[in-house]
């Protein structure tokens, strides 16, 4: 669980590093299971960003019980999984993700997400670890983005430069098996990855459900932007009742390229 100051950190920096960790056998899991992706699907070589869409076998680790316990704390107790994805920095010419808002991405209303940043290897400055502007979130607004034509990065909805400053940005640096809890607001991203050693990071995002996955804001924001159809995902109750009322839960087939 959460201690007091823990909470009041993610309140105020938007974000905390929990004592909790995933134990080695199930981080081998993890790699091997995500090793095995790569092998039906290398074209996620750098992002798997629909991660149950292909193996559903890794909502098993969104059901850890001292993960739910956390988040619970931080947004209450009903709570629902809608995404999980898998940022994976190879060695040597890992892709760099810019400076971003989770929320730009995302059809949730109202905007309302913890995320799970785990690390499945360990992450250092080297190669290319997250970093966060910390109290970014606390205005609870989406800054301006700009869509990037970039090749070299994993998301394409980036900060404007005069939105964020550089200088007060931390590094996540973690140890194999630590995780990250963040905000929906705070502005983050990672720089490449020139070092020999891989740095894979796996995320579960989870949100109240007294907010709506609003598939038809999802097809909007794929008719505007391209991309991923995210109207097309399943999402799935993990604690509770559905607050809203108004969320579906169907399990839904989804393939990249229907």
């Amino acid at each position: 669980m959460l201690t007091e100051s823990q909470i009041s950190d993610y309140r105020e920096r938007g974000f905390v590093v929990p004592d909790y960790r995933l134990p080695e056998a199930e981080l081998e899991e993890i790699r091997d299971r995500h090793t095995a992706l790569l092998k039906r699907h290398p074209e996620f070589r750098d992002n798997a960003s629909v991660l149950l869409s292909y193996d559903l076998g890794f909502l098993n680790y969104a059901r850890d019980p001292n993960i739910l316990d956390m988040v619970e704390q931080l947004i209450g107790p009903d709570i629902c999984l809608w995404n999980m994805s898998f940022f994976a920095k190879p060695a040597l010419n890992g892709k760099r993700t810019p400076w971003h808002q989770d929320g730009q991405y995302w059809p949730i209303r109202p905007l309302a997400t913890c995320t799970v940043w785990i690390a499945i290897d360990a992450a250092t400055r080297e190669n290319g670890c997250l970093r966060y502007i910390p109290g970014s979130h606390r205005s609870h607004r989406l800054m301006r983005h700009f869509q990037s034509s970039a090749t070299d990065i994993t998301l394409n909805q980036e900060l404007k430069a005069e939105e964020y400053d550089e200088a007060e940005a931390e590094d996540l640096i973690l140890e194999a098996g630590q995780m990250a809890l963040h905000d929906v607001y705070i502005a983050h991203g990672s720089e490449a990855n020139r070092s020999p050693d891989p740095r894979r990071g796996m995320t579960m995002r989870i949100m109240p459900t007294s907010s709506i996955y609003d598939r038809e804001v999802a097809r909007e924001m794929h008719a505007e932007r391209g991309g991923l159809d995210m109207s097309r995902h399943s999402i799935f109750l993990l604690r509770g009742t559905d607050r809203s009322g108004q969320n579906d839960f169907r399990l839904r087939a989804w393939q990249w390229n229907n």
